[in-house]
């Protein structure tokens, strides 16, 4: 049988049609999803007090001298891994050799997939915003402790996650490295789409290891529903370059389960009730978005006249 789109739509909304959620831009009034804002009625925890993603103040981070430079390992190796359309963004799976330690850490954690979250073109769309800045693109790579065997059980410890978070900067040029990841998007266009990937090194996506020390350390949730308050996040200083043409590109590579293009794919920030955001001492704070576009745009030659 032929593949058909509307088919591989119509199967994934018989499979949410006991608890369906979307981003809000997919929302519109005849959809029987739900917004953001309303997740918590399907998913009471999204309603919790320690919800994920959130604005960080940077003048108000406490300093902690114990979190010092996490330890990675596997991340500078070659992996064969699978992208997957999951209907609401698209996750590429990582082999459980990637291990994760120090940093304060509570315990050793292994890689289980990783995906972005991004707006609509070049547009703001990462999660969590810096100085209320919202930057275009946010990397999540997703571990658990190594005593548990899947999601589901590492959910049910307040410590079970660890999440590594890395904004991404406008820039010039083409980020060479990031192309395996543009490219893999556009081969997972529809709902249930699937394709393997040839030797990813996510350690070349990152940025090197010497500027990954400076970070941002707080306690929260998962940041799609059911929202689980499990996570310890890390979102790091240094950001990763990334090309106009490049955010283009992926932002229009895909679409929702619903079938509408998948864009602006990102929770609002949540409130941060009384929790403590820590820094580390190495590394500096990110320059805004608009900051670094200006730069981008400098270096590509190009003037700009304010007046």
């Amino acid at each position: 049988m032929a593949y058909s789109p509307q088919l591989s739509v119509l199967l994934w909304s018989v499979s949410f049609s006991t608890a369906q959620w979307c981003y809000q831009g997919q929302y519109s009034c005849n959809e029987t999803c739900r917004a953001p804002s309303d997740w918590h009625t399907l998913f009471p925890s999204c309603g919790r007090a320690r919800q994920s993603p959130i604005n960080i103040v940077t003048s108000r981070a406490q300093y902690d001298p114990a979190l010092t430079p996490l330890h990675f390992q596997g991340y500078h190796d070659a992996h064969d891994v699978i992208v997957e359309n999951m209907g609401h963004s698209a996750h590429f799976t990582l082999p459980p050799t990637l291990r994760l330690s120090g940093g304060q850490l509570p315990g050793r954690y292994k890689a289980l997939q990783f995906h972005l979250h991004w707006g609509t073109d070049a547009g703001p769309g990462s999660e969590h915003t810096l100085d209320g800045e919202r930057f275009p693109m946010e990397l999540h790579i997703v571990h658990i402790k190594e005593s548990y065997s899947t999601l589901e059980e590492a959910e049910t410890d307040t410590s079970g996650i660890a999440l590594l978070a890395f904004f991404f900067q406008e820039s010039a040029e083409d980020n060479l490295h990031f192309n395996v990841v543009a490219d893999a998007l556009g081969r997972v266009r529809y709902t249930g789409n699937s394709s393997a990937v040839r030797a990813v090194h996510l350690g070349d996506i990152m940025p090197p290891d010497g500027e990954l020390g400076g970070y941002y350390r707080y306690m929260g949730s998962m940041t799609t529903p059911g929202c689980q308050e499990a996570v310890v996040w890390t979102l790091f200083h240094t950001t990763i370059p990334v090309s106009r043409r490049q955010l283009v590109k992926v932002s229009g590579e895909l679409e929702f389960w619903t079938g509408k293009p998948m864009a602006d794919i990102f929770r609002p920030v949540q409130r941060l009730n009384g929790r403590s955001v820590f820094r580390s001492a190495a590394g500096p704070v990110p320059p805004s978005p608009a900051a670094a576009w200006l730069c981008a745009l400098a270096m590509s030659g190009l003037h700009w006249n304010a007046h």
